[in-house]
């Protein structure tokens, strides 16, 4: 019996090796044989020698298997992502708590775990299967956007398996973390959840296009569920963090993605909150005019 890892693994070497792609691939190392193989003509041809014949069915043989094999790094590099970005909020759960029933409850009846990360404790976000979702998805949408300056096919191959990641993980979660232990309950959530991703994807695309107060708008719905105790430096920081983070992808090259992408998330989102403190330019003529004079002391 393949244990839970394994089995992630294969589903996703064989959903990847079913694709167009690898069609593709086939298809072009087609073309490159029979474009490199000799063309026996009748007549003498001295620069067609049995060396260059050979050196382009080399090449041909190269590259196809450079196209062969690049599946899978695309699977290692987005795993390698995703578990950056699914570290971010992470939470646990007491198996003493879980085994005796006494795990605490937010007023929605969702699971309170123990989290100490920068989005518990400088964000003020309870550490909740929800909180983890959507934070990983905040920085899986980074990730998605930058992706899209790729090829057709080669945006698509990222974007599939970084979701996959985020679902299989998900649902391990669910089952391990929760104890949840109905696959039909866990595909109903995740149903659910993917709505969501879409969702955000959605709204996070207004936000960055329309300006940072829509942007605002759409991280206070979905990381912070529309509360209304939500402090706004912390929304302000962490959309000059999602700007700053989609500038830095901006600048990797496509060639690099494989192993810099992840280097970005290093920057944390509250280091952000000095900016936001400062105050902007055109007000801080306001701002001294605003202030009382000093009063003299009588002596």
């Amino acid at each position: 019996m393949a244990c839970r890892s394994c089995r992630w693994q294969l589903a996703l070497l064989i959903r990847q090796a079913t694709t167009t792609t690898e069609v593709q691939n086939a298809s072009s190392m087609r073309r490159l044989v029979i474009a490199s193989s000799p063309r026996f003509d009748q007549r003498r041809n001295f620069g067609s020698t049995p060396s260059q014949s050979q050196s382009g069915f080399r090449n041909a043989i190269k590259q196809y298997f450079q196209r062969t094999a690049e599946p899978y790094r695309i699977i290692q590099a987005t795993e390698d992502i995703y578990k950056i970005c699914a570290r971010e909020a992470l939470y646990t759960i007491s198996d003493k708590d879980r085994k005796a029933g006494t795990i605490p409850k937010t007023a929605e009846g969702e699971d309170i775990g123990e989290g100490k990360t920068m989005w518990h404790e400088d964000f003020k976000l309870p550490p909740t299967f929800s909180t983890w979702s959507q934070v990983t998805m905040l920085h899986m949408y980074l990730v998605f956007a930058r992706l899209r300056n790729l090829e057709r096919e080669a945006a698509r191959s990222w974007q599939r398996q970084l979701v996959d990641h985020f679902f299989f993980d998900a649902e391990e979660k669910m089952d391990l973390t929760h104890g949840i232990s109905s696959r039909g309950l866990r595909h109903r959530y995740l149903k659910d959840l993917f709505i969501q991703w879409r969702g955000i994807i959605a709204a996070y695309d207004e936000g960055v296009v329309k300006g940072d107060p829509v942007l605002a708008a759409a991280v206070w719905r979905n990381v912070y569920k529309a509360r209304e105790d939500v402090d706004v430096r912390a929304l302000a920081a962490i959309v000059s963090w999602m700007r700053l983070c989609l500038k830095m992808l901006d600048q990797i090259p496509d060639e690099r993605l494989y192993y810099q992408a992840q280097a970005v998330f290093k920057w944390p989102a509250k280091n952000e909150l000095t900016l936001v403190d400062k105050p902007v330019r055109e007000l801080e003529g306001q701002l001294a005019q605003e202030q009382p004079p000093a009063q003299k002391v009588a002596v």
